[in-house]
C-alpha cells in the first residue's frame, strides 16, 4: 500500500470508529492535507479548531510517534508531486504571524544547515577553479529565479572578467545559449514548477559541450540530469513560494570564494566602484 493511501486509509478509520472529537478532526484532515504539510502543531490547531492535544493524539492514533513525524511523512508526499502555489498560500490562512515568522526561522535555519552539510561545500569549493577559468559565464533565471541570476552575474562582472550579464528581453537566453562553447559554463537556477526557459537553456548548453551548474530542488530537476554539478538547494518553509534563501546563499559562496582566489579580484571592484561614485550613482551619507 502506498504511503499517501495508508495514511487516507488510516484517517478514514479514525473517522468512522475514532470519539467525537478525533473523527471530527480526522475528516478535516483529509480534506486539510496540504496544510499539515507546511503548518505548526499551533497553527493547525488554530485553523481546524481543536485544540493542540487532539493533533497529537490523532498523529498517534494513525501509528506516529508525534506529529512531527506525521507532517514529514505528508511534507514529502506533497513535495513528490507537483506543488501547486495556490496551495501554499491557502495554508497560510487563519495562521498568525508569530507563528509563520516561527516556522519560517526554524526552516530557513534548517535549509541552511543542509546545505552547509560537507557534500554541499565541497560541491561548491570543486566549483570554483573553473568558473575562474572559464571563457564565459553565464547565469539562467526566470521569473522568481532572475533575482538570483541577476545578483551572481552582477556582482560576478564586477570581480570578474568573464561574467557575461543575466539576459533580460525577449528571446535574449537563446541568443546567448546559441554563442556557447565547450569552454563555457551556464548557471541555471530552476525548482518545481520549472520554468521552460531555463531547462531549454540547459538542453542547448548540454548539446554545446559547455558545463551546466544546477541550482535546483532536486537531483531529478530536468536541469540536472546530465549537469557538470547539481547543488540541490533545500527550499522548505510556509512561504508563498518554495524559500529562495540557499540559492541566494549559495550564489553568495561562490563569489566569495571565487575572489578569494583571484588576486585582481579586488582592483576590478574598487575600480567599478571608482567609476559608479565618480557619476554619481551612489548617494553618500
Amino acid at each position: 500500500m502506498g504511503k499517501q493511501r495508508q495514511i487516507r486509509t488510516s484517517l478514514m478509520y479514525v473517522v468512522e470508529n475514532g470519539t467525537p472529537t478525533l473523527s471530527g478532526f480526522a475528516a478535516w484532515t483529509l480534506d486539510h492535507l496540504n496544510d499539515v504539510a507546511f503548518q505548526s502543531i499551533r497553527g493547525l490547531a488554530q485553523q481546524a479548531g481543536v485544540n493542540a492535544n487532539t493533533v497529537t493524539r490523532l498523529a498517534r492514533e494513525i501509528g506516529y510517534d508525534g506529529y512531527e513525524s506525521f507532517r514529514q511523512d505528508v511534507r514529502e508526499l506533497i513535495q513528490a508531486a507537483p506543488p501547486l502555489y495556490g496551495d501554499r498560500a491557502e495554508a497560510l490562512r487563519n495562521r498568525t504571524g508569530q507563528d509563520i515568522w516561527s516556522e519560517a526561522l526554524s526552516t530557513s535555519w534548517n535549509n541552511v544547515e543542509t546545505l552547509f552539510q560537507s557534500d554541499g561545500l565541497a560541491t561548491i569549493e570543486a566549483c570554483v577553479a573553473p568558473l575562474l577559468a572559464a571563457r564565459r559565464v553565464y547565469s539562467i533565471g526566470v521569473r522568481s529565479c532572475y533575482g538570483v541570476a541577476h545578483y551572481f552575474s552582477y556582482v560576478g562582472a564586477m570581480a570578474f572578467d568573464n561574467f557575461v550579464q543575466v539576459p533580460s528581453m525577449p528571446g535574449a537566453i537563446i541568443d546567448q545559449m546559441s554563442a556557447l562553447t565547450e569552454d563555457d559554463i551556464v548557471i541555471a537556477i530552476t525548482y518545481e514548477h520549472y520554468s521552460a526557459e531555463v531547462v531549454r537553456a540547459c538542453q542547448v548548453a548540454r548539446e554545446a559541450g559547455a558545463k551546466v551548474l544546477a541550482l535546483t530542488d532536486s537531483y531529478q530537476s530536468p536541469i540536472a540530469v546530465g549537469a557538470w554539478k547539481v547543488l540541490r538547494l533545500p527550499m522548505a518553509g510556509p512561504q508563498l513560494m518554495p524559500s529562495l534563501t540557499t540559492a541566494f546563499i549559495t550564489v553568495e559562496l561562490l563569489l566569495a570564494a571565487m575572489t578569494a582566489k583571484d588576486a585582481r579580484a579586488a582592483k576590478r571592484i574598487s575600480g567599478f566602484e571608482s567609476r559608479i561614485m565618480e557619476h554619481g550613482g551612489y548617494v553618500q551619507k
